[in-house]
């Protein structure tokens, strides 16, 4: 079974980082909120969670995929050497590195987004000169870096993730038991 680890800070944006936690626990991955301080972390919202594990405790070879949330001041959080070090790992292993909305700033400033193409919420990647930046897409995968817009994003985020974990069969059906298809029909 993979295993997935999303990080939380505080100041995290709840929709991206408990969205992700959905979608793979119901495709029966093991994902893991990980603080990066203390077991309750405050959302952006004042929506506090309760971690699973703290960074200090974790045992970063068992993971599969890290996913950074966005948010403010949450991604600004995660510029932490410990997420820095273990993102970096992952990501030099060939392992899934994810962030959304205001995140792929983080990676950026981890070295990760160097002649990349990615996404992020607008302003905060665009225009920088050593990313390729696509505005326009919902996920950008490049390699083994997965990049999303924002909150509207982040179930198609998660399941893009899903995807690239090796799961697409699960991804289909979870989308289609959630209404996922129906909704982005609705909305045509």
């Amino acid at each position: 079974m993979k295993k997935v680890l999303v990080f939380l800070a505080d100041g995290f944006e709840e929709i991206e980082a408990l969205s992700v936690v959905d979608v793979m626990r119901r495709a029966g991955v093991k994902c893991d909120l990980c603080s990066i301080k203390d077991e309750y972390v405050r959302g952006t919202h004042d929506i506090i969670v309760k971690s699973d594990c703290i960074i200090d405790d974790v045992n970063q070879d068992e993971y599969d995929a890290v996913v950074l949330p966005g948010g403010l001041p949450g991604a600004d959080n995660l510029l932490d050497e410990r997420v820095k070090n273990m993102a970096i790992k992952l990501a030099g292993e060939g392992k899934i590195v994810a962030a959304i909305c205001a995140a792929p700033q983080t990676l950026e400033a981890f070295g990760l987004l160097e002649d990349k193409k990615c996404t992020s919420y607008p302003g905060f990647i665009k225009g920088r000169e050593k990313v390729n930046y696509l505005e326009d897409q919902l996920v950008v995968v490049d390699q083994n870096i997965i990049t999303s817009r924002g909150p509207a994003t982040a179930l198609e985020f998660g399941f893009r993730i899903l995807q690239e974990l090796g799961y697409e069969d699960k991804a289909k059906s979870i989308k289609e038991d959630m209404l996922v298809n129906f909704y982005v029909d609705c909305i045509k």
